[in-house]
């Protein structure tokens, strides 16, 4: 197994094969606009813009289970992402990263990188690294800033 068994739909609406996404390294994040750490889309753009010719993608998946920090549409999340932060990275549409809707690729990810106590997502900016070959290596918590994963990223891209 590994995430390019999984589809998701873009923040357009549109179903996508994660497997468009083979040969490049993936960093998966649960996103929230009205989160504390919301500001990380600004180290998550550096590093897309930095690393996307490398091989780096970085796929954005907003969800609203943690607090409603996250009530906004879809075209409002894509919006409210390009104006305040410059995003082009690709986005998808909302969805739960934990309970008994979990999205697949989400219960895919926390199955494969486990967090501290529990396998669930605890809170937005959690993020997971994916090598080149679809496996999960990595899990982030939410306070670990983007450019602190440069490092993992740069390992990975440079077995790509």
């Amino acid at each position: 197994m590994s995430v390019y068994e999984y589809s998701a739909m873009t923040i357009k609406g549109e179903e996508v094969p994660l497997e468009q996404y083979k040969g490049n390294v993936l960093l998966i994040v649960n996103t929230a606009t009205n989160c504390g750490f919301a500001p990380q889309f600004d180290g998550l753009q550096e590093l897309y813009e930095f690393y996307k010719d490398k091989g780096l993608t970085v796929l954005g998946f907003p969800s609203n289970q943690f607090m409603n920090q996250e009530p906004r549409s879809e075209s409002e999340i894509d919006q409210h992402c390009k104006l305040n932060y410059g995003v082009d990275f690709p986005m998808f549409s909302k969805v739960d990263v934990k309970g008994p809707n979990i999205h697949p690729l989400f219960q895919y990810l926390t199955e494969n990188a486990p967090g501290v106590l529990t396998k669930q997502v605890k809170w937005n900016f959690t993020k997971f690294l994916v090598d080149a070959s679809g496996h999960v290596v990595n899990r982030y918590a939410p306070q670990t800033k983007p450019e602190q994963m440069k490092e993992d990223i740069e390992k990975l891209l440079s077995h790509t």
